[in-house]
């Protein structure tokens, strides 16, 4: 069954969110300086979105001394985790986020922005409140389909009773699957379904552009016995499939919250490395071979799983003197 939100039950105030969200993976000015939308590490992901910028996609500074640009509000435990941003159709679209807003429960949270400091009310959707023993709603992100014209938002659940041959694989007894909707218009959202099930509990996708134009989906293996923890990417049909066999891992273990853009020739994807509190980098041209970059990075401090957007120089100058 279909779902609509009711916005009085999600304290959602008048506002209404224009247009069709869409994401670019491809960014309308391929130039102009990242945006990187995180949430910092402890007693921090409660505190709310943050903001960094660059300029080579190395070096990051760190926007309004750290504050949160967005505060979260709803969801079970009212958290903010795993932001993650896109751009809406069109040249005058907003720009949405979706986040993590618990540990357990069956939402993520939304709101859209013009400028990133003003927020549309924020909106709890219950997109896996349709499914009997779920869990857990961890990381969402959202990508564009011009086949159907609707935006997939997915994410990764653990559902009891589902995937009982990969039971006790990861921690907590969690065993996660991506899962997904699909919306039109942010009003209504078709019911939720499984989009990837590689044989293995997974978590934290993500879509990626290859160097040559092609789509590849970049996946965390959750697995912790025996421990892999490690990042794999499968070229991609379409948003929804058909997916290709995964590639061999390509980072280290105990990683996770990949995230990845182009700079240059090369397609970059960056990768929290929370045990040791910093962050890693690979670099391809063919999504087969990787090289290491991660030394060239500097992250906020205690920035911790997010994503990364191009912004205009004009956007990306009133951000830093907000």
């Amino acid at each position: 069954m279909s779902f609509t939100l009711d916005r009085r039950a999600l304290c959602l105030g008048g506002a209404a969110l224009a247009g069709c969200a869409t994401t670019r993976i491809a960014s309308s000015d391929p130039e102009g300086p990242l945006l990187f939308a995180y949430f910092s590490t402890g007693k921090g992901e409660a505190d709310g979105l943050k903001l960094a910028l660059s300029d080579d996609g190395f070096t990051f500074r760190t926007l309004g001394g750290g504050k949160p640009f967005l505060v979260p509000q709803v969801g079970e435990k009212k958290l903010l985790r795993d932001p993650f941003l896109w751009r809406g159709e069109g040249l005058d679209a907003p720009w949405h986020c979706v986040w993590t807003t618990a540990w357990e429960g069956v939402t993520i949270g939304h709101a859209t922005t013009r400028d990133f400091v003003n927020w549309t009310p924020q909106r709890a959707i219950p997109v896996m409140a349709s499914v009997p023993g779920t869990r857990n709603c961890w990381a969402p992100e959202a990508i564009y389909d011009p086949a159907t014209r609707r935006t997939v938002i997915f994410w990764s659940s653990t559902v009891e009773g589902r995937f009982t041959e990969t039971a006790g694989t990861s921690e907590g007894g969690y065993n996660h699957r991506l899962w997904y909707t699909t919306t039109a218009d942010f009003e209504s959202f078709a019911p939720p379904q499984v989009l990837y099930d590689p044989g293995f509990s997974v978590i934290d996708g993500t879509f990626a552009q290859a160097p040559d134009g092609s789509l590849w989906l970049v996946v965390k293996d959750e697995t912790v016995n025996p421990p892999r923890k490690w990042l794999r990417a499968a070229s991609a049909g379409s948003p929804l499939g058909p997916f290709a066999p995964l590639g061999a891992p390509f980072t280290p273990s105990w990683v996770e919250g990949p995230m990845a853009t182009r700079i240059g020739a090369d397609l970059i994807c960056y990768y929290d490395v929370y045990r040791d509190g910093r962050w890693g980098a690979k670099s391809t041209r063919d999504m087969v071979h990787w090289q290491d970059v991660g030394d060239r990075l500097a992250m906020p401090q205690g920035a911790r799983h997010g994503s990364l957007v191009r912004i205009d120089r004009k956007r990306a100058a009133a951000l830093e003197s907000a």
